[in-house]
């Protein structure tokens, strides 16, 4: 079966020290806060490399009496109690898409890595049909989170595409900025990719140079979290201004300017990595 292949990395990293990608200890605990709603095995649903909501529920769990209604294309085990289908066609009624974005201020962490994951696997699997080397179709791992090709001998991993995020500050000041994508009137922090042959710390004075045209000093590593948007490695740094004047470029950022505690801004929601910086900074002062 597929599904073996997707051994859970989510309760492999719990039982040795922490959910990778979130700052509090995550012991099994809180790992299985809803994955015991059920006795039996539930599934979140995916096609097209999209997941399908459940409109029932208040998350798109569903429960396995499903399962023999669908027509499953390969399956992913998440954890012990909740499996990512990919379905080969759609359901025989009109679906919804999960508003994966739109979660981050509704849910929380323990649920949406759980939505992270099958997210990533998703897109991946549904991007990764056939070989990049020799055009064969791949086939799933029997062991692996892989796809194997039978003719070149090409292995295909989930991508994960490092991304570096910083928080600049200046005293007791902290620069925050407006992505057109936000939300109107929010700020956040600066983020960019990781270019081939850089190292993280060079990423990131690049980054902030480009975006809003000053220096920084003194970077220093802070934490990660994984971002499925679609499959990003956001490794998040704290950094000092070194001088130069704030231009935002106009193009990723079209805002950009230095915040107190006193006049913040909207904010990003409480567990993404952004806020982590920003509210570790804040406690600072």
């Amino acid at each position: 079966m597929a599904g073996r292949a997707a051994w859970s990395v989510l309760d492999r990293a719990a039982q040795s020290y922490q959910l990778p990608g979130f700052g509090k200890s995550c012991d099994m605990v809180l790992l299985r806060e809803y994955q015991n709603r059920a006795q039996k095995v539930q599934y979140i649903l995916a096609y097209g490399g999209r997941i399908i909501a459940n409109q029932t529920e208040i998350d798109p769990f569903y429960p396995s009496s499903c399962r023999q209604k669908l027509r499953v294309e390969a399956a992913y085990r998440l954890n012990e109690a909740l499996e990512l289908l990919i379905l080969s066609e759609l359901p025989d009624r009109a679906v919804q898409w999960l508003d994966l974005r739109g979660l981050l201020a509704q849910v929380d962490e323990a649920l949406f890595v759980l939505y992270a994951r099958a997210a990533q696997i998703s897109v991946w699997y549904d991007r990764h049909r056939f070989c990049g080397r020799c055009g064969a179709q791949l086939e799933s791992d029997a062991t692996e989170l892989a796809k194997n090709c039978s003719q070149c001998g090409l292995s295909v991993y989930p991508r994960i595409s490092p991304c570096i995020i910083v928080l600049v500050t200046d005293g007791e000041r902290c620069l925050l900025a407006h992505n057109p994508r936000f939300p109107k009137g929010r700020f956040s922090t600066l983020a960019g990719f990781i270019e081939a042959g850089e190292t993280a710390e060079m990423a990131v004075a690049r980054e902030v140079e480009e975006e809003v045209g000053i220096r920084v000093r003194n970077i220093r590593y802070a934490k990660s979290q994984s971002w499925p948007f679609p499959h990003s490695l956001m490794l998040g740094f704290f950094a000092e201004y070194a001088g130069g004047e704030l231009v935002p470029d106009g193009d990723e950022i079209t805002e950009a300017g230095w915040f107190t505690r006193d006049n913040l801004p909207d904010l990003p929601p409480p567990f993404a990595i952004s806020r982590y910086l920003i509210d570790r900074f804040l406690e600072s002062l």
